[in-house]
Formats: structure tokens, sequence, C-alpha cells
């Protein structure tokens, strides 16, 4: 039944045994449904290219020409219990939270790889102990113009962070910030269809973010929603997935002259249960690909080729290893995978840079790594 964090601390559990707008219109076809045949090709070049990160996430290049990336941060101490509604509690939620003001963190990264502090002073929690101390911070970032954009996932009083909710913020020049949408809010007074009461976290645990023509389109996997957001803060909802879907636990969304969205479907998660869907700008909804593992990282480049980062690959999940098991597969207009990279650890978000290189966040999450995140450059070559 459970959702991301629930699938984070069992991933947790084997780390620590283990010690370690696109401008182009054309969709994907859906002809991608049905052909999973696995190109054998030699993989692509993986190197490290920046390190010293706290728990990276979703991350975009920016108009400079450097990489920001989202960081969950440090987590806290601070406990909200009597305060408010908290998160659903074991067996099966990741509640009660703490949290902390601060700790929540943006980085950039320039061209050869050093790292440097945007800012730090976004909230950030953690799980409870029994749960894995799981940390969530800043979810994702993004562009408008020359504007920073940051996508809250830590925040909020059932996070234990009182007085600063989940929403989207307005990064200001000198670090500081500026909240536009308010999205626990929004959350709690337009509930989905289908929420899942068992695993149900008040202020949401929102993950992707993408501007699309100058509007922010986000997605939340507990609630199963994406919404979009103005720059002057107007909230609406594009689809409400959990209606028609159920609980899937959507992850990720890209744009192809639709938005294509990945999920990781309902623990226990067996091999090649998540998907990849399209959604239309009215909201319809309809699966495009099939057979993937805990997709985290979703991008589609100029030739209509889709590149899927998968969280970890096997028969079924928490069962299977996960450190070392993230894989990288792109899909081509045919319908055609080609397996490009493997032997990632606990990634958690991609983006393709100015080079048509991808970068994917690795080390992601654990009990927690602090300053063991880092960020791979991976060559993907035709």
């Amino acid at each position: 039944m459970k959702k991301l964090l629930t699938i984070l601390l069992l991933t947790s559990i084997i780390f620590i045994s283990c010690q370690k707008e696109i401008k182009n219109s054309d969709s994907p076809p859906d002809s991608a449904l049905v052909n999973r045949n696995e190109a054998a090709k030699p993989e692509a070049a993986v190197k490290v290219f920046a390190t010293g990160l706290n728990n990276p996430r979703e991350l975009k290049f920016g108009p400079d020409g450097y990489l920001y990336v989202a960081e969950g941060g440090i987590g806290g101490n601070t406990s909200t219990v009597g305060i408010c509604e908290q998160a659903a509690g074991l067996p099966t939620g990741p509640g009660p939270y703490k949290g902390s003001l601060t700790g929540g963190r943006i980085s950039k990264i320039d061209p050869h790889g050093v790292v440097t502090t945007v800012t730090d002073q976004f909230p950030s929690s953690q799980t409870s102990d029994e749960f894995g101390d799981l940390v969530s911070g800043v979810a994702d970032v993004e562009f408008v113009g020359n504007d920073l954009y940051a996508l809250l996932a830590g925040a909020g009083c059932s996070h234990g962070v009182a007085g600063i909710p989940n929403g989207i913020a307005k990064v200001n020049k000198d670090g500081s910030w500026t909240m536009i949408a308010d999205l626990s809010s929004w959350q709690q007074a337009h509930p989905v269809a289908h929420p899942e009461e068992d695993d149900f976290e008040p202020d949401g645990t929102w993950y992707s973010m993408i501007n699309v023509r100058g509007n922010l389109y986000a997605v939340e996997p507990n609630h199963g929603e994406m919404v979009k957001v103005t720059t002057t803060g107007d909230i609406s909802r594009v689809i409400d997935i959990s209606a028609s879907q159920g609980h899937i636990v959507p992850t990720v969304v890209a744009y192809h002259g639709n938005f294509y969205v990945s999920n990781l479907n309902t623990f226990p998660i067996a091999g090649g249960a998540s998907s990849i869907y399209k959604i239309t700008p009215d909201g319809s909804i309809k699966m495009v690909a099939t057979g993937f593992n805990t997709v985290l990282g979703l991008v589609i480049d100029q030739q209509s080729r889709m590149y899927v980062l998968e969280n970890t690959a096997g028969p079924s999940f928490p069962t299977f290893p996960t450190p070392g098991f993230g894989r990288v597969i792109r899909v081509d207009p045919s319908g055609s995978r080609t397996t490009i990279a493997t032997g990632l650890n606990l990634p958690t978000g991609m983006t393709m840079g100015p080079d048509s290189k991808l970068y994917v966040s690795n080390w992601g999450f654990g009990p927690p790594p602090i300053g063991l995140g880092e960020i791979l450059q991976i060559d993907v070559k035709d």
C-alpha cells in the first residue's frame, strides 16, 4: 500500500546492510506501450561530476549555465505532536516527523563541478526513527526567465515545521525566499477523490516541478495529483490522478507537447510495475509505456527519445538489493528500449544539460547520507 517514503525506508535498510519546455511538440508514440524490446548496446560513459550534497533530489540547469540541485537537507529535531494533525504513523505511514526551519538547501554547480550554496534557509524534516529518519526538504527547482523557484516537500506542521507550509517559493538573489503558493493549505481545502488514508500526509510530499510557458506544474505522490501554479501564486488542479488510477504514487513530470508522468506504484512493488502516463493539457490520462521499476526521473529530448531513471531494477521491491541497481533506460520513438547506464546508487533525479548529457542525483537518500550525495554525468552519445 505504501507510497514514496515507505519505499525509501526499505531501501535505506538495505543501504545500511550494504554499508555503503521542450519546443518540439512531437510526442513519444503510444506504441511504446507494447514494444518492450531492449537493445544490447554498449553503456554510456558515467563519471562523478560533483560531490558533497545532502540528499540531492531533482535538478535543473539555469540560464547562467550552472546546474541547480534541490536538496532534502539534514532533517531536524522539532516535534509538532499535539499541535496539529500528524502524518500517518507505523505500521503503514512515516509519521510522526521531526523538522527544522532551516537546513533544506539549493546548491549550484559550475561547469567544472565546483559546488556553492545558493541558500540553506529552507525547512528540512525527517520521518520517525522507526521509519528510517528519511529526510525531505527542497524537492525540485525551476527557472522562469532568470527567476529561481523551489518546490518544498519537507515543510508543513505535519512534518514538524509549524508556520511554514509546503509550497512553491521564489528564491531571491541574496538567498532569502518568498512563498508564492501555499500548497499545504490548497491540498487540505481541495482533497483528491481517493486519498490513501493509512499512509496520509496532510501537507503532502511534493516531488517534481517543471516550467511550461511561464507557468509551474508540480506533481505530488501521496495524494496523487498534478497542479498548475502561476508566478503570481494562483493554484489550479490539472488532474486528480487518484480519481481514475487510484494510489499509483505519481512522481516525476516531463513535457513534450503533452505532460508525461511516471510512477512508483504501491508496495510491495513487483518488478516492472511502474509506468509512464501521458496527460493532456485538459487533464485526460493514458498509459503509454510500462514495465519499468521505481521511476524517479524522466527526460524527453528533442528527438522524442524518453530517458527513464529507475531507482532500482529487479524482479521485485524491496526484496531485491537496491544500492548499485539504479539505471537509465532510453525509449526510442519506435518503442524500442536501450539500457544507457547501470550500477547507480539510489538515484533520485535527472535532467539533460545544454551539452546533451544526462545529470543524475546519486545517493539521494539514506539513513541519512549527509554530505554523501553526488551528481553523475552520463554521456549518452547517439
